[in-house]
């Protein structure tokens, strides 16, 4: 399927759509485990094989211009827009890139050092850690963000991040009607495919309606999607001429209307506060807010430790509008508390994997529910690993909106940052971390990495965009980009 899509489509199309679809339609919880390395699954397929067309797609337009400097006719310079490669060189933009790798790959031989001893609680024994324990989180950590790193090579453009968001909203609307399906008939479409239910049948029933999750893990994962599919087919409305702009616009009412359905408060509050800011301000507004909800993401859990957050102010305010979900509130904040008290033990490096940072009684039960993407990565990483991870996450919009006067993004770019700032905003009461979550922050680090006030003039003009496949290269508008000439092909002959 995704060699098919690099026949058909250029490449950041192909990209995404391998990812997004990806996600979206293969089965949960099936794959191969393989010895030190992650599980060959839904999230690693996808992402692997697209990283395997997008080598083999450079590499035929460098092979291309090989041939055109030796054929007689000569060859015509293409251009397939990307973000500047990986180096050691001191090049603007790589410093805080490089920061975040070190802290990504180093910590984890730390966190096995300090980890050697075995945890023992009742009838429960976890075995300490070791260096092959440290190269598989290593290895895990890298094949998980390879949808970053593809999309912060080659979807660092304004155009590129138009065809983030157009190909979001498209995939939600084909989903909106499984949606609309298991709404109606409750959520049976994984059963009926793949022959299982991936989570508790309990957690999916509201009221007297059904909360759909389609192929995904929950429900929560789905609505965190819709929310920021509808979030991207707003700023498509406000990014298109206006002989377009209504189809989008509509098409953004079609999806609320489907995030409404899927009986998500959280996501459902989030959009409804977001769409405001979206239609009404302008993009350096935009940009600014984005900064400010990534700051405030950045320094939640320092934060929640310090005891700075309001907990029963938060609580009473949701006792007020739903008794039932404010029980669920509480609930999370005081397995918080218990998970943070186990984590301070280990603060900079973590307790690894295994389960070696959750909370056991003294016959050995486990007692904690981790919830939120933050106090798994904090408990299990440490603040190091938190502020790789999380950086990677929200350190590009936050010095994307406080650089937003000197720079010249487009409505797409800041479009894109409202959709990954409602995505890491979930990521503070639930684990909805996904690739496409990944592929949205490696398009906002590569933008990052471009943006220089000197080539500002030169996204108005047009460059050159990456082929299908086996096909020649199209135009498109880009920003600076590493070129890979090619050949012009010559008319096949019968």
């Amino acid at each position: 399927m995704v060699y098919i899509l690099f026949q058909r489509l250029p490449l950041r199309d192909a990209l995404v759509w391998s990812i997004v679809a990806g996600y979206l339609l293969l089965p949960l919880w099936t794959g191969f485990d393989l010895p030190a390395l992650p599980t060959v699954d839904k999230n690693l397929v996808p992402a692997l094989t697209a990283a395997f067309m997008c080598y083999l797609v450079t590499r035929q337009a460098k092979t291309a211009h090989a041939v055109s400097q030796r054929a007689a006719s000569g060859g015509i310079a293409r251009k397939i827009p990307i973000a500047p490669s990986i180096s050691f060189e001191p090049v603007r933009g790589q410093w805080m890139f490089w920061g975040l790798m070190i802290l990504l790959f180093v910590p984890p031989f730390f966190t096995a050092l300090t980890n050697a001893e075995p945890i023992i609680h009742g009838a429960r024994f976890i075995s300490g850690l070791s260096l092959y324990d440290a190269l598989s989180m290593n290895s895990e950590i890298l094949f998980s963000l390879i949808p970053f790193f593809l999309a912060r090579r080659f979807l660092a453009s304004d155009e590129a991040h138009k065809t983030v968001l157009k190909v979001i909203v498209l995939a939600a609307i084909g989903y909106s009607f499984l949606v609309l399906y298991e709404v109606r008939m409750s959520p049976q479409l994984n059963r009926i495919f793949y022959g299982f239910f991936p989570h508790s049948f309990g957690q999916h029933m509201r009221g007297d309606g059904f909360r759909p999750l389609v192929f995904m893990n929950h429900g929560l994962w789905l609505a965190i999607f819709m929310a920021m599919s509808v979030i991207a087919a707003f700023a498509l409305f406000k990014a298109t001429e206006k002989d377009h702009r209504k189809i989008w616009f509509f098409i953004g009412l079609w999806l609320f209307a489907i995030l409404f359905l899927v009986k998500s408060l959280g996501a459902f509050a989030l959009t409804l506060l977001l769409i405001p800011t979206l239609v009404l301000l302008g993009r350096k507004t935009q940009l600014l807010l984005t900064a400010c909800l990534a700051v405030f993401v950045l320094l939640f859990p320092f934060a929640r430790s310090a005891g700075w957050v309001p907990v029963n102010s938060i609580y009473n305010l949701a006792q007020s509008i739903d008794p039932a979900r404010a029980q669920s509130l509480d609930f999370r904040f005081k397995n918080e508390d218990i998970l943070l008290e186990k984590a301070s033990q280990k603060p900079l490096f973590g307790w690894g994997g295994w389960g070696r940072g959750r909370v056991y009684n003294e016959s050995g039960r486990d007692i904690s529910t981790t919830d939120g993407y933050w106090i798994i990565v904090k408990g299990t990483f440490g603040w190091l690993g938190y502020l790789a991870r999380f950086g990677l996450l929200c350190l590009p919009l936050v010095i994307l909106g406080f650089m937003r006067r000197r720079l010249e993004l487009s409505q797409a770019t800041s479009g894109l940052a409202m959709v990954l700032s409602i995505g890491i905003i979930d990521l503070i009461p639930n684990g909805t971390i996904s690739p496409v979550l990944w592929v949205v922050a490696g398009a906002m680090m590569g933008r990052y990495q471009t943006a220089q006030k000197s080539v500002a003039s030169e996204a108005k003009r047009p460059s050159k965009c990456a082929a299908p496949f086996g096909q020649p290269v199209t135009s498109s508008t880009a920003e600076p980009e590493a070129s890979y000439p090619t050949h012009k092909r010559r008319p096949r002959t019968s």
